[in-house]
């Protein structure tokens, strides 16, 4: 009974104590649950939800690869290029210019800067040639019209570093140099300011040095300057003094032109047998002659030097005329002696009949005019051509009567050539005192800026020998000669 009393003092402590715990571990066991339950929910609500967006990612970027086409290079990593070579640049620059465009492999490894450039240099290389063949169909425009016909010659057209070995000549007092340097002053403005040649002076006298100084300021190549020996000025040693002296007088009694000069017969004379051995002009193979008065009325727009050089030419000339037959009475039968005596000197196919209108029984006085001639120095250095003039100055002809150095060229031209290698230049306008050579044709002188009136042409006229030299040639002349005879 004491047993229970003493549980039964506390039973509603107890009984109290026990529900309250009872709650306790209901609620936590309940709620406990359902919170892991929960947890467990949300994360795989979660990862259901990401893998829902995941999802609906990779079908967005299923539709965007359907609409967008992703260039090759960018769906693959790019193999590093190989660096072009010199040589891969350049062949493929030749490919470009065989019409290939660059098509071949040797086109990948260049650069996209290195195909521009390659690109570029080759699209300037082409308007180069462009430029030169259209600046060289210019100049064959200005070729003689029977030369266009013949078709086999070629025009020259030239840079400094493509000059042939060539000078310009000039027999000069210091008298003279005022008169000489507006020659040379229209020489340069119409020719030789493209080309550079260079300019040989000479004189029987020391120049004086304003000679030197004003010469050399106006000429574009190199100067140089030459005292004529004494041997190559004088007369030889079997002159007879008195007999050339009373020659002069009756000369002058004549009305002969410089039938009185001294200076004149020693000029001709050393113009025709000796200005080429002048040391000055041992370097050189070409000259062309210019004398105080001479006027030049036309562009020339190509090197007459390398014209005559490419097309095998050797002696060429504007102006022929008849020589006055009392300065050179005994001229042709010298020559005729000469001929007889050295016959393996007369060229075949020579130029004859041009300075004879019989086969050589006479001469018809027709000659190329010497004030200008552009030709090869080997010829007067010739055997044949040095034989002729020794002859010819042992008869004492250049004293005794007044032979010109004019019809001793011409004669040895037309008799020691092939007359295919005598050139006519109808395009210079060129012009010495009273006698002048013109282009005929209109649109040839205002594309050549000439200055001369073709009214005042000689080639045609009655004195002149041009009708002779066209015709014994073989050339057809300009439609408008007859406008002009």
């Amino acid at each position: 009974m004491k047993g229970l009393t003493l549980f039964g003092t506390r039973s509603p402590y107890l009984k109290y104590v026990a529900v309250v715990l009872t709650v306790l571990v209901i609620y936590t066991l309940t709620h406990g649950a359902t919170s892991y339950t929960n947890i467990n929910q949300n994360v795989q609500q979660q990862q259901k939800q990401q893998s829902t967006s995941q999802q609906e990612v990779a079908r967005d970027q299923a539709a965007g690869a359907e609409k967008v086409q992703v260039p090759e290079e960018l769906k693959h990593e790019a193999a590093a290029k190989p660096k072009a070579s010199l040589e891969d640049i350049k062949k493929f620059q030749e490919e470009l210019m065989q019409g290939k465009k660059g098509e071949s492999a040797v086109g990948d490894l260049l650069s996209d800067e290195e195909r521009k450039a390659a690109v570029a240099e080759v699209k300037e290389w082409a308007q180069a040639q462009k430029e030169a063949k259209q600046e060289n169909l210019d100049q064959k425009s200005a070729l003689k019209p029977q030369e266009k016909q013949e078709g086999s010659q070629k025009q020259s057209q030239a840079t400094p570093n493509e000059k042939v070995s060539a000078t310009f000549v000039t027999l000069a007092r210091n008298q003279e140099l005022y008169d000489l340097i507006k020659s040379i002053r229209v020489v340069e403005d119409r020719f030789n300011r493209k080309y550079n040649y260079d300019w040989v002076f000479l004189n029987d006298e020391e120049f004086t040095q304003e000679f030197k100084d004003l010469t050399t300021a106006i000429v574009s190549g190199k100067t140089k300057y030459g005292k004529i020996p004494k041997e190559h000025w004088s007369y030889p040693d079997w002159i007879d003094l008195e007999r050339a002296a009373a020659s002069r007088k009756k000369m002058k009694e004549d009305k002969i032109i410089y039938g009185d000069s001294e200076s004149y017969r020693h000029m001709c004379r050393f113009e025709s047998g000796f200005f080429w051995r002048n040391p000055l002009l041992d370097e050189y193979e070409w000259y062309w002659r210019v004398e105080p008065g001479i006027e030049i009325n036309c562009d020339l727009n190509y090197d007459l030097f390398k014209y005559m050089q490419d097309n095998d030419k050797v002696y060429g000339f504007t102006i022929s005329i008849h020589e006055f037959e009392k300065t050179i009475p005994t001229l042709w039968q010298h020559t005729k002696d000469f001929i007889e005596k050295n016959k393996q000197y007369v060229a075949e196919d020579n130029f004859l009949d041009f300075i004879s209108d019989d086969g050589g029984k006479t001469y018809n006085l027709c000659h190329f005019w010497s004030n200008f001639e552009i030709a090869n120095l080997k010829f007067w250095r010739s055997e044949a051509y040095r034989k002729y003039f020794e002859y010819l100055d042992a008869t004492g002809g250049f004293f005794y009567e007044r032979w010109g150095d004019a019809p001793v060229h011409s004669i040895a031209a037309a008799l020691f050539l092939p007359k295919s290698k005598i050139h006519y230049f109808e395009d210079v306008g060129y012009r010495h005192h009273v006698y002048g050579q013109c282009p005929l044709n209109a649109q040839f002188r205002y594309e050549h800026k000439c200055s001369c009136d073709p009214n005042g042409d000689f080639t045609f006229r009655g004195y002149s020998c041009g009708k002779k030299y066209f015709d014994t040639m073989g050339l057809t002349k300009p439609v408008e000669w007859q406008q002009y005879q």
